[in-house]
């Protein structure tokens, strides 16, 4: 029997109307955004020659930034959850700065580090005679950076659920570091792994502040969908049925991100 003012644990009644109003500004935008599309021409736009540049380009440089985030973040994230407790919230705390740092500003300080007139920039410049900004790799370069963080973080919270127990366990039964590693700490993280990937795809696929600013938009060469987007409406190239297929193929590829992390990660969009 329910005690005297026990709500049943429901919300109450006077929030319900901003709780209202806050979902109809998250879902009324993409409802908006499908009842745009032509879906008489929906394939040819996706399939029309700037759009197939751009659209290639953007799994490409994904798949690139994603293998480039795994290669970093994993031993960044191990670092970070096997670290003290000030050390690891310090690092916690760099490793989320890109999340909150408007993408534009990243842009600008990815090409303070690597363009021409930079140390790093000169440098790599007189060593392999190339400079980096306004290329496909400028554009990999500011996908890892946004998306970076994702990869990191939900691979260091899965190892710090985990603890230390089965490490060392396995310590004490003589495996070395590189066997615990390989055997107990990456199979430990595999959930986080495998949604903070996802996650880290999906960031840098959808990329457009520092990939505009450090990369540039030149179509077939650093033009990646969200800047086709962008592009077409402002009047340039890819015409707005064009830019409504390729949002609605973005937006498709967010709601996949989303059932393929809770297909991992049962509770985490609970």
């Amino acid at each position: 029997m329910a005690r005297q003012g026990d709500t049943g644990g429901s919300a109450p009644w006077p929030m319900l109307l901003p709780a209202l109003l806050g979902l109809a500004l998250l879902i009324l935008p993409l409802v908006a955004l499908i009842g745009r599309a032509s879906w008489g021409t929906l394939w040819a736009d996706i399939t029309s020659e700037t759009a197939r540049n751009a659209l290639g380009l953007s799994l490409a440089t994904g798949l690139a930034a994603t293998a480039l985030c795994l290669l970093l973040g994993v031993p960044l994230a191990i670092l970070i959850a096997r670290s003290g407790p000030r050390l690891s919230a310090a690092l916690r705390a760099l490793v989320a700065v890109p999340l909150v740092l408007p993408p534009m500003v990243g842009g600008v300080a990815l090409l303070f580090l690597f363009g021409r007139s930079s140390p790093v920039g000169r440098l790599i410049d007189s060593w392999w005679g190339v400079t980096l900004p306004f290329t496909p790799v400028a554009v990999v370069l500011a996908q890892a950076f946004v998306a970076l963080p994702f990869l990191v973080l939900a691979v260091e919270g899965s190892l710090r659920t985990t603890g230390l127990r089965y490490e060392r366990a396995a310590a004490t039964l003589g495996a070395g570091r590189w066997q615990v590693l390989w055997r107990i700490t990456l199979p430990l993280a595999r959930p986080g792994l495998v949604a903070g990937v996802i996650l880290c795809f999906a960031r840098a696929v959808g990329e457009f502040g520092a990939t505009a600013l450090f990369a540039g938009n030149s179509p077939g060469v650093t033009q990646t969908m969200p800047l086709a987007i962008y592009t077409a409406f402002n009047g340039v190239g890819v015409d707005r049925d064009a830019a409504v297929a390729l949002s609605l193929l973005l937006l498709a590829t967010a709601v996949v991100v989303l059932l393929l992390v809770r297909a991992w990660r049962p509770g985490a969009l609970r």
